[in-house]
């Protein structure tokens, strides 16, 4: 065991291209278009200057990556956080490309990043942060290029400046160019809780699968932000015990079921921590309960060769992009743990984003019940297709939605005749 963690990888661009070969080997494709795969068409990297509150001016470095736009143009989101990479970004376009395509979107993958800690700076100061590096990046998006959406410590108020941004500067209102935006200027109805809604649809069916009524399951959800904090929400209201919850600070966790709504309050005013020091818990532990479903929705490579052989769950549902490293996938299949990937669970967020992008190039927008209605139908057919593939294959689900993908992006490059 040591000797596999000393050899794994924990950069998301390699994890990315190992997954890429996983599933291409079930597939009879040339070399040269898994080679196209593993590599972004497009990365821009920018620098920008911006002036803080006390007057002094400073010079910030961003990213943006698009993959693959054979299908359709590049989709994805812009995180704001002070250890974004250029290869984390690289991943997460490649990852995006393989989330659209599994749920069936016209899209290739696309995604941002602008290395800064929004918790550090003012309204003002995250405002001219984001205006700036729209500025910077706007020569490659557009409605019809390169479509960002909110991700890690973005919000749909930053969605709305980046939009006034790009139209400003083409002169044109143009609220396609961005989604995950404000209701008012172009938002859809149900955004804000598509990512975490997708999940538990995804959770649902594979409770399904397994024969365990979703009142008889417990639940440890890694990262109370917007998807995991939802998400929990969303499992209590359909009758499973949330047993754990955590964020950046630490953990809470009580075996008899939390008060989901009592934690809320305490996130939204003070610190979950204040649910009590004796329900105190690690991030790590919690990881490792001994529940039927773990739910990680916070940042990358959590799930290793170091822990993966202690995690117990039935069922781990990746809300946050590339929670689970090569090797520990590996260990979890072994142990017969079901692990919905990322690019499946976490797929009802672009779903939305879609259906947004589509209703500001209609200008005709729908009521919150049609939004969920189509995600349902999108996300389970998805979820069927993935499962059947992988027992009719014998592989896990992440190789399967992997599998499903390659296939629709190499089928879109023939028809072009790029390959």
């Amino acid at each position: 065991m040591i000797a596999n963690v000393v050899a794994e990888t924990l950069n998301p661009y390699q994890i990315a291209q190992q997954q890429i070969d996983a599933a291409a080997a079930y597939l009879s494709l040339p070399e040269h278009v898994t080679q196209i795969l593993k590599q972004p068409k497009r990365v821009l990297s920018v620098s920008f200057p911006v002036r803080m509150d006390d007057g002094t001016v400073r010079v910030f470095e961003g990213f943006r990556s698009q993959h693959n736009d054979a299908i359709g143009p590049t989709k994805g989101g812009i995180r704001f956080h002070p250890d974004v990479t250029l290869d984390e970004v690289k991943a997460l376009s490649m990852w995006m490309s393989f989330k659209c395509g599994v749920v069936g979107l016209p899209y290739g993958g696309g995604k941002g990043g602008v290395i800064c800690d929004p918790r550090l700076h003012s309204k003002g100061e995250i405002e001219r942060i984001s205006r700036a590096f729209m500025e910077a990046i706007a020569d490659i998006v557009g409605p019809d290029r390169d479509i960002p959406a909110p991700d890690v410590y973005t919000t749909p108020q930053i969605m709305g400046w980046m939009m006034d941004t790009y139209s400003r500067l083409k002169g044109v209102n143009s609220p396609g160019v961005i989604t995950g935006k404000p209701l008012i200027i172009g938002g859809s109805k149900g955004r804000n809780e598509a990512t975490a809604q997708g999940c538990v649809y995804t959770i649902l069916a594979a409770l399904n699968d397994i024969g365990l009524p979703v009142e008889q399951a417990t639940v440890a959800v890694q990262g109370f932000g917007n998807a995991g904090r939802i998400a929990a929400r969303l499992l209590s209201e359909a009758g499973a015990k949330i047993v754990a919850v955590s964020d950046s600070k630490g953990g809470i966790y009580d075996p008899q079921g939390l008060d989901i709504e009592r934690v809320s309050e305490l996130k939204d005013n003070s610190s979950i921590s204040e649910y009590g020091a004796s329900y105190a818990i690690t991030n790590e532990a919690l990881l490792e309960l001994n529940v039927d479903i773990l739910v990680p929705a916070a940042l990358e490579n959590v799930i290793t060769s170091a822990n993966a052989d202690r995690i117990q769950a039935k069922i781990v549902a990746e809300a946050a992009n590339g929670p689970t490293t090569p090797e520990a996938d590996r260990v979890l299949s072994g142990k017969g743990i079901t692990v919905i990937p990322d690019v499946l669970a976490n797929a009802g967020g672009v779903t939305v984003s879609y259906f947004e992008w589509v209703q500001n190039l209609m200008n005709y927008y729908w009521s919150e019940e049609e939004v969920l209605d189509k995600l349902e139908k999108n996300m389970i057919q998805s979820y069927v297709a993935v499962r059947d593939l992988a027992k009719e294959h014998g592989t896990d689900l992440r190789t399967a939605a992997y599998m499903i993908s390659i296939k629709r992006i190499a089928a879109a490059m023939d028809a072009r005749g790029w390959i």
